[in-house]
């Protein structure tokens, strides 16, 4: 006999599957794992919400460690073949502690890797946790050699088709290499490898993206110290749609490089400085 259950897909959309009673009661055991862990956090969080006084560091601080002690916990759930729901519950929690902006003033935010470790091993093509961990781990955290390290084992499960502009990894890659560590020849080979993929595809996003990284790489091969280069990969973090702490941080990196960041109706438009 089989029951109905609730399957996630790749894009998060749930479908009605038949499966086994096995297979339900390891379903349930996974859901009872992430909840149970959740509730760990629930008193706290019911305090900081109904209370009105200003939360102090010292409480925040307890807050984070809790929480860094529930994603070790969350690490160690067994999947199930069901890791893409474990991934997507994750970087729900990721966002909630992202955009706390009060709270990562006062303690940083310096747990960020700890969710894409959860994040991008249980489903190492969720495309846009990439993006998030680029910004959050390097940028505000302060760590692009672990945002790195994480973008390289997920890079193990991808390839130029899957999952779609998959090329977008590499180039968050060679972001980090070039704004964060300044290893201009590392990411030269990893904004080469963005044009090569992406080259594999006949669509106009896809013919962009292979035309600029390839420009980015041509930069860094005659001037590992390129202007150019890094403006033009900021401009890139500028215009994925970030929130507003990213977008500030990216328009005074590229007028500190000597360019500018016009907006126009259609968008920001870089103008670059009259030498690299």
């Amino acid at each position: 006999m089989s029951e109905q259950i609730l399957e996630s897909k790749e894009n998060g959309i749930p479908k009605i599957v038949s499966a086994s009673f096995p297979t339900l009661i390891k379903l349930l055991f996974i859901l009872l794992c992430v909840s149970g862990i959740g509730l760990l956090q629930f008193p706290r969080l019911q305090t900081v919400l109904r209370t009105n006084q200003t939360v102090t560091k010292e409480t925040l601080e307890k807050d984070v460690q809790a929480e860094q002690a529930r994603l070790k916990l969350l690490k160690k759930i067994p999947g199930f073949g069901y890791d893409n729901i474990i991934s997507n519950w994750t970087y729900l929690s990721f966002l909630q502690y992202f955009g706390d902006d009060e709270a990562r003033v006062k303690t940083g935010f310096h747990i960020s890797p700890d969710y894409f470790e959860i994040i991008l091993t249980k489903d190492p093509r969720f495309l846009t946790a990439y993006f998030s961990l680029s910004s959050s781990t390097s940028l505000f955290a302060g760590k692009p050699e672990r945002s790195i390290k994480i973008i390289e084992q997920g890079l193990k499960s991808v390839n130029p088709w899957v999952p779609e502009r998959s090329y977008y990894i590499w180039r968050y890659k060679g972001t980090d290499e070039l704004l964060f560590l300044g290893d201009s020849q590392a990411a030269k080979k990893s904004f080469a490898k963005a044009a090569d993929w992406a080259s594999n595809h006949s669509d106009e996003e896809s013919k962009a993206v292979a035309s600029i990284s390839q420009q980015t790489a041509n930069f860094l091969a005659q001037n590992p110290d390129s202007k150019y280069a890094q403006i033009s990969t900021w401009a890139m973090v500028l215009n994925n749609r970030v929130d507003e702490k990213t977008q500030k941080r990216a328009i005074d990196a590229i007028k500190a490089l000597g360019g500018e960041v016009i907006s126009t109706p259609k968008g920001n438009q870089i103008k670059f400085p009259p030498k690299d």
